[in-house]
């Protein structure tokens, strides 16, 4: 194929390089059929471990960038115009093409699309969204596609898009806008809020039209994420899961990413000093968004004025249940959904199949396990038939709970480390 010359492949690799930072491309929530004389699907087979499916199903796509050109100077972006590093565009066609010729080859199953804001945001979302119009109509292109909105466009144009793309997002990268005008002086919250504005609004008006008409184009039929950098800045946990609540309110928003801070431009001051990024924190961030999301908790449960930073020693819900012992032990066998799905060790699949379970008879330790619950957590938290109440957290403490779950993890990192320095000494 002639696009898949040398110069086509050098942008490819060029751009795709750009593009790695983003983390919020999982595609998840959407359902487009292949058609008669069309290609693709977002429901195809397996392929390379990009990103995951609603269902847990690995799918690949094409990460890529229209271009990393940009007119701004974020400090925390590889991207940004005062660095030295190797520019490249892709063209519209040359794009479409080479999302074609990759599924052709069975390289991918969809396309995850960004860019870096190049003359100014309309210019630049423009020509994204004639990439993704071409890929449907022209090619009737149906497999997954994710849309990255540039912050600044016009309403137009995200309505544009939203009739191609299976979602959309748009990054908030820093969680309060004063640090954003400290690291992006040329973006603002309005900037950012306004193309999701824009979204929800394409996404509630759609499903009225749908209501009415049947057959009506879908809007963004997999809803908008966004994601926020943690680290660059001083925030606290507990401003960014505040945040993160407030977003979850809004019907279109399916995802929030949380990006450990990756210090690509080390010589920034503004920025912190730091060796790698911190995973351990990214990683409690998205174990809270799960309660958020799932576990009927709320923000202020989870951190408060008292406790603004999650415990990196534990995870959020054995965290909170460790500061309230007076909510313990639960008996299985009689507490309601809600009360059960607090408890660490129980899952939102294990609460469902104990509430089913219970309707025969009285559960057991064993019948929990088979169930799924981690009864090695569990069981400082519950009561069951057989079940004594003598090793409960109220009985046994929460520090001895505490010390009783993370010592076995402690010794065997040393235990890992150990190994490794013979493996690998000094």
């Amino acid at each position: 194929m002639p696009l898949m010359n040398e110069i086509v492949l050098e942008k490819l690799k060029v751009l795709a390089e750009s593009a790695k930072y983003d983390v919020s491309c999982a595609s998840s929530g959407t359902v487009r059929s292949n058609k008669s004389g069309g290609i693709g699907n977002t429901v195809g087979g397996m392929g390379v471990c990009h990103s995951f499916t609603e269902d847990g199903r690995c799918i690949s796509l094409l990460k890529i960038m229209l271009t990393n050109h940009c007119i701004y100077d974020c400090a925390y972006c590889i991207n940004r115009k005062s660095n030295d590093l190797k520019r490249a565009t892709f063209s519209v066609s040359e794009l479409v093409g080479l999302t074609i010729e990759f599924y052709r080859r069975n390289y991918i199953e969809g396309l995850f699309l960004s860019s870096g804001v190049v003359r100014n945001p309309d210019y630049t979302m423009e020509r994204m969204v004639r990439v993704v119009k071409d890929l449907r109509t022209e090619h009737r292109f149906n497999g997954y596609i994710h849309l990255k909105s540039i912050p600044g466009c016009s309403q137009e144009l995200v309505s544009k898009g939203g009739l191609y793309a299976d979602r959309m997002s748009v990054n908030l990268e820093i969680p309060t806008e004063p640090n954003l005008k400290l690291l992006a002086p040329e973006k603002d919250f309005q900037s950012v809020f306004a193309p999701m504005r824009y979204i929800q609004q394409g996404m509630l008006q759609n499903l009225e039209e749908r209501r009415k008409f049947r057959h009506a184009p879908r809007f963004v039929p997999a809803g908008q994420s966004t994601q926020m950098i943690v680290g660059a800045t001083p925030e606290s946990d507990k401003d960014i899961l505040y945040l993160s609540s407030a977003l979850y309110k809004r019907p279109s928003m399916k995802r929030v990413y949380y990006s450990g801070f990756i210090p690509v431009n080390s010589y920034d001051k503004r920025l912190p000093a730091i060796r790698q990024a911190p995973l351990v924190r990214e990683n409690r961030l998205y174990q809270a968004d799960w309660l958020l999301r799932f576990y009927q908790f709320r923000a202020d449960e989870i951190v408060d004025d008292r406790f603004p930073y999650l415990d990196l020693e534990v995870d959020p819900k054995l965290a909170w249940a460790l500061r309230h012992p007076e909510y313990f032990p639960v008996d299985v066998n009689t507490a309601d959904y809600q009360m059960i799905l607090r408890v660490p060790g129980i899952g939102v699949k294990s609460a469902k199949l104990i509430i089913s379970a219970r309707k025969f008879g009285q559960l057991t330790s064993d019948q929990l396990k088979k169930i799924g619950v981690v009864m090695k957590k569990a069981k400082y938290f519950i009561t069951c038939r057989e079940l004594a109440m003598s090793n409960t957290v109220n009985e046994v403490t929460p520090e001895y709970v505490r010390k009783a779950l993370t010592e076995p993890k402690k010794k065997k990192m040393i235990h890992d480390e150990r190994q490794l320095s013979l493996i690998f000494p000094d």
